[in-house]
């Protein structure tokens, strides 16, 4: 699929044509493990909704339902088929088992925190849910989680895209979110790679 396909503009055009379902199919499919830009079709919706081209309560719904369905086809795939992939990558990059098998625990212990503010961080919205099945983490536990991101997640993008698009360009605020997001992600980057950094120089010195 071409970077053209899925610019600012098209996605816009294909919102005027197919309304919900664009914010409902893309949601679901960039949360299944697609990576596709959710977050600017959950803002085109948004802006729309303040445009008074769709209705604001209709686009919220579609984009919970498309991120909630789209964690769950997410999760079991990685419950069912994440765990063999993941060792064969880690034998690629020559990661032991043992190494993976306590990230793994790492992830499960933060696993609720992971599935509910992950959605707000680039990337890891895309992984939080195949990581979560991998990590088995409870299926009822994941259900609740996974619903309380989404809603949390889209009622902030769609309220967000639906007064401050009023005021300031759709671009504009798709950039700005952007950069939001990608600097969260490294803070939380930082946030888990500095301990474990701190912990094994630690030890080297012991």
């Amino acid at each position: 699929m071409s970077l053209e396909l899925l610019s600012l503009e098209a996605l816009e055009n294909l919102a005027h044509e197919y309304g919900y379902w664009v914010v409902f199919l893309g949601i679901m499919l960039e949360n299944t493990g697609i990576p596709l830009p959710g977050e600017t079709i959950t803002l085109v919706g948004g802006f729309l909704a303040g445009s008074d081209e769709l209705n604001y309560w209709l686009v919220l719904a579609c984009a919970t339902a498309g991120a909630v369905l789209g964690d769950n086809f997410g999760y079991w795939i990685g419950h069912f088929g994440g765990w063999p992939l993941l060792t064969r990558v880690g034998r690629l990059f020559r990661i032991e088992e043992a190494r993976l098998l306590e990230l793994r625990q790492q992830f499960s212990d933060n696993a609720a925190k992971a599935v509910i503010f992950g959605r707000f961080l680039a990337l890891l919205r895309i992984f939080a849910g195949p990581l979560a099945g991998i990590a088995q983490m409870p299926y009822p536990k994941f259900l609740l989680c996974n619903f309380i991101g989404a809603l949390s997640w889209a009622s902030v993008m769609v309220t967000l895209s639906f007064f401050v698009g009023r005021l300031i360009p759709l671009e504009q605020l798709v950039v700005l979110v952007s950069q939001f997001a990608v600097l969260a992600l490294v803070l939380f980057g930082l946030a888990i790679a500095l301990p474990i950094w701190l912990e094994n120089r630690a030890k080297q010195e012991t």
